[in-house]
């Protein structure tokens, strides 16, 4: 057998044999986005350009190359965040008619991370985010939200909610954090390098830490919302859990 076939032969049993249930959710998160996306083109996807949102943008663009993006960013995001995401804007060619940034218009109180966390994050991530999605104005919206992350996240939400009024699509809701990293090397997909820093779960430089026995043990460590949500995610009591 020739070295070529003989590579050929090992990229056909990757899927089935190292990789098998990992791809098997690859292709179930693929075929759920593809119904939702064919039967409406009015859909965007969030991306934070952390491992999860990156992969959740590669899944859709295999799909839809032209697909609308968006991320919310705040004045805390970290350098490496901000220039990563430089590289993938330009890499990926995700252009402003493909992709817009959104971020709080309410002025925020000095280092109010410590004092009210909550607060903070409802100043400079919720409520930009509601902002997107008025101005945005989707048939739905995709996110990177995975259940394996925390108790929290698998008790209150599902892969496919409603938030603020509009269907919210979580296509890799039961995806394990090594699924992810299965995905990103499978497809090459570029890394964010705060994760070679020893980082597992990234949002703004003075609420993120290295390390933790948990995937989000390093979010808001010694404050009232350690290892939690920023409210994001949170689903309103008006919204239905479906799906």
């Amino acid at each position: 057998m020739s070295k070529n076939c003989i590579i050929q032969s090992t990229c056909n049993i990757v899927p089935t044999i190292r990789f098998k249930e990992t791809y098997e959710k690859e292709q179930e998160a693929l075929s759920f986005l593809e119904e939702i996306l064919i039967k409406n083109k009015k859909v965007v996807v969030a991306n934070s350009f952390g491992k999860d949102s990156m992969v959740v943008m590669h899944l859709c663009l295999r799909i839809d190359p032209d697909i609308t993006s968006f991320m919310v960013t705040t004045p805390n995001k970290p350098v490496d965040t901000i220039v990563f995401r430089q590289r993938v804007i330009k890499e990926w060619n995700l252009t402003f008619d493909k992709f817009q940034v959104f971020r709080s218009e309410e002025p925020a109180p000095d280092k109010l991370y410590l004092t009210n966390p909550e607060e903070c994050c409802r100043i400079n991530k919720v409520e930009p985010l509601r902002k997107a999605l008025k101005e945005l104005k989707p048939y739905a919206w995709v996110s990177g939200l995975r259940g394996t992350e925390s108790i929290d996240r698998i008790n209150k939400h599902s892969k496919i909610e409603k938030q603020y009024g509009i269907m919210k699509i979580n296509p890799i809701f039961n995806w394990t954090e090594l699924d992810i990293w299965k995905y990103t090397a499978t497809h090459n997909i570029p890394v964010n390098p705060l994760y070679a820093k020893g980082y597992r779960s990234l949002g703004c430089t003075p609420c993120s830490a290295p390390g933790g026995e948990f995937e989000r043990s390093g979010r808001w460590q010694n404050t009232s919302l350690e290892g939690g949500e920023c409210g994001i995610h949170n689903i309103e009591d008006d919204n239905e859990k479906s799906g």
